[in-house]
């Protein structure tokens, strides 16, 4: 290829790109209504009641702790075969509890499509900083949107097809595989000027993503608590329908989706504006919901939380990519996809803990969204001692993004 990726790159690739973005979601939540029809056929195996939850959640730990170096992998192989292994491997591993009769096979199954799973993120992710500079923020915003609203989606599926059976949602898996065809023939690859270092004499700039990666590690903590908690915190103030707890959760990823979608409108605002205001807004929902036990007041907060934090994660992307270059985007990416995950899986864990000092799981909401609150002061203090351009602009289009393609 001799064309320049960012001149050739279009609606094509962005939908390819928004699909491989939304696996993972697919996979965290598409088999979440069949987990009772699990528990059920595997009844009789001690602990079962603890190894089927793993069945759903271990893939979000793995991502957390592989996406690292899946980053290395994506900046040293090159984008598109990282990409398109994982939609393989995905897809493999994904519908193996198709034929798999273990509870301890299927979770090793579920630990590969983990593995996959940050591969893919990590690598889709880069090849949307690759591919677009003036309208990266719009399409890093429509990522997180496509990923909220494919929850809702992919839940209801996996309800859906599991009339059919547990094993039957599993077959979605194998969509991975439709994907990759035209991956192979749409995505070009990302192309680098011949003057451009080799990534592997590039190091990562550690001071300059060590910042976004540890407020990225809260904020995953503050983005996930209400995806987790929101259906029990109803049930405890008196819903007791699950079409109900299910439409309220589902008006809280619509929030979600909505702060997301909006986030290219609002990124030229510059994180310094962003942040501050992000982590503030997103606390004071978790403390309206602590401090009510009105189902309207609860969902208000939720909104409230659920829009803030749909603006959070994309505003977080960002403030890594302004500081990676083209060698050092994989790595850069991988290294922030894996402090998110961590932070979504520690969420009910910080949260459980702050409600044993609390008076239990609203008050530990509450606890976590003064903790925001206090976070978003820090960093408003903060970047007010940085340069204004530095904290809140966005950097140039690297050096180094230019005419060799790498190799697919």
């Amino acid at each position: 290829m001799n064309t320049n990726a960012s001149r050739t790159a279009g609606l094509p690739q962005l939908i390819l790109l928004l699909a491989a973005s939304s696996l993972p979601v697919l996979g965290a939540v598409l088999i979440a209504p069949v987990l009772p029809l699990i528990a059920a056929h595997f009844a009789s195996v001690p602990g079962v009641g603890v190894l089927v939850p793993i069945v759903l959640t271990v893939p979000a730990l793995v991502i957390g702790l592989t996406a690292p170096f899946a980053g290395q992998i994506v900046d040293r192989l090159g984008r598109l075969r990282v990409l398109r292994a994982g939609m393989a491997g995905y897809a493999i591993a994904g519908t193996a509890p198709l034929w798999l009769d273990s509870i301890g096979s299927i979770i090793a199954s579920r630990v590969f499509v983990g593995v996959f799973e940050a591969g893919i993120t990590t690598a889709a992710t880069t090849l949307v900083g690759d591919y677009w500079k003036e309208k990266r923020d719009r399409y890093i915003g429509l990522q997180a949107t496509t990923a909220s609203l494919g929850g809702v989606v992919f839940i209801a599926l996996g309800g859906a097809l599991g009339a059919g059976g547990w094993r039957t949602p599993f077959w979605v898996y194998a969509i991975a595989l439709v994907l990759v065809v035209p991956m192979t023939w749409l995505l070009p690859s990302p192309e680098r000027s011949p003057e451009a270092a080799d990534p592997r004499s590039v190091g990562v700039p550690w001071r300059a993503i060590a910042a976004p990666c540890v407020v990225t590690l809260f904020g995953g903590v503050v983005f996930y608590i209400l995806i987790v908690q929101l259906p029990t915190v109803l049930t405890s103030i008196g819903i007791t329908s699950t079409a109900t707890t299910g439409l309220l959760t589902g008006v809280l990823a619509v929030a979600i989706a909505v702060g997301a979608a909006l986030y290219g409108r609002f990124a030229k605002l510059g994180r310094r504006v962003l942040l501050p205001v992000e982590f503030a807004t997103s606390g004071l929902g978790l403390v309206i919901v602590f401090a009510s036990s009105s189902v309207t007041v609860v969902m208000v907060g939720a909104v409230v939380t659920g829009f803030a934090s749909g603006l959070l994660f994309p505003t977080l992307i960002s403030w890594v990519l302004d500081n990676v270059e083209f060698p050092q985007r994989g790595r850069g990416t991988g290294l922030w996809t894996g402090t998110a995950y961590v932070g979504q899986f520690l969420s009910p864990i910080v949260v459980a803990g702050l409600g044993v000092f609390t008076g239990g799981l609203q008050g530990g909401i509450g606890a976590l969204g003064a903790l925001s609150v206090v976070l978003g002061a820090a960093l408003f203090v903060a970047f007010r001692k940085q340069n204004p351009t530095a904290a809140s602009a966005v950097r140039p289009a690297p050096a180094g993004d230019g005419i060799r393609p790498e190799a697919p």
